[in-house]
């Protein structure tokens, strides 16, 4: 049997029963190690768990995907990913393997990013499509991501943007070399997120369009949400590019059309709580 198997978003301890039993009944237990990170390390599972884990890198996931499951018919197997087993989509392919050869599979699901969110307070089924905001280049400045957001926020709805994580990356040199050199992870902050959504908006303005989101759109932005030290903050795009909110993992919230309630959820969190004060900003922001 493979078993997918989520691990939540906060520490060693937020695995499900379920979930924890089957990682101890199986011959290999392997770490989804590049599209999310826990707040704490492969020691501090092993400990808890009482298994060594195996980390699975995206090379690993993407194109070593029959080692993972070897004798997967004959024995169990746990992939273990942080949040929910389906957040990525590299995670169907590792399914649609095991199902080629003939592996049964299980999947353990936890909470995700993608609902845990609705700590904010915004309601969940007030978000419309998730977008990805991805790390610019000099030479690469993508804005798709950007038209997704106003397409949301035209809806009235609200849209989590996932923020870019670059782990195990070469340098442009480095993979042109084929010298096997990696940078060093990094995380993508709120602050930088809001930075190119602003950048955006420039441009934007400078080919005479007027976007559907400003410096004074309400955004909320989250840092390590399921965490002890979490950190929820709201206020204006322009506010996020500044806020403090630590280490990573950080998400933001562009919000849409907001219900009494969800304001009032937010004024909890507010960068400057007088700004929720004024019906005009609540209206046309």
């Amino acid at each position: 049997m493979l078993y997918l198997v989520g691990l939540g978003l906060g520490d060693a301890k937020d695995i499900t029963v379920k979930g924890l039993e089957a990682v101890r009944r199986c011959r290999r237990v392997y770490l989804e190690a590049y599209t999310s990170v826990l707040t704490v390390g492969k020691d501090a599972l092993e400990e808890f768990y009482g298994k060594e884990l195996i980390l699975a890198d995206r090379e690993t996931v993407e194109q070593e995907a029959d080692s993972i499951l070897k004798d997967a018919d004959v024995c169990d197997v746990a992939f273990l990913v942080v949040g929910d087993p389906f957040g990525a989509t590299t995670h169907s392919d590792l399914v649609l393997r095991a199902v080629k050869l003939g592996i049964p599979y299980q999947v353990i699901h936890n909470a995700s990013i993608m609902s845990a969110v609705g700590c904010c307070g915004l309601q969940l089924y007030n978000f419309g499509e998730t977008v990805s905001i991805v790390f610019w280049t000099d030479a690469w400045k993508p804005e798709s991501f950007f038209d997704k957001i106003e397409k949301n926020r035209r809806n009235g709805m609200h849209t989590l943007c996932l923020l870019d994580i670059k782990v195990k990356e070469q340098s442009l040199e480095n993979l042109m070399k084929g010298r096997k050199i990696y940078e060093p992870p990094r995380y993508m902050s709120v602050n930088q997120a809001a930075e190119q959504l602003l950048a955006i908006i420039q441009n934007r303005r400078l080919q005479g369009e007027e976007p559907e989101i400003t410096e004074n759109t309400v955004c909320v932005g989250l840092a390590r949400v399921g965490a002890p030290d979490q950190k929820i903050a709201s206020g204006t795009l322009y506010q996020m590019a500044t806020v403090e909110l630590g280490g990573p993992l950080h998400s933001m919230i562009v919000t849409g059309t907001m219900h009494p309630l969800e304001l009032e959820m937010l004024k909890l969190f507010s960068v400057d709580s007088s700004m929720f004060e004024n019906n005009a900003f609540q209206k046309n922001t």
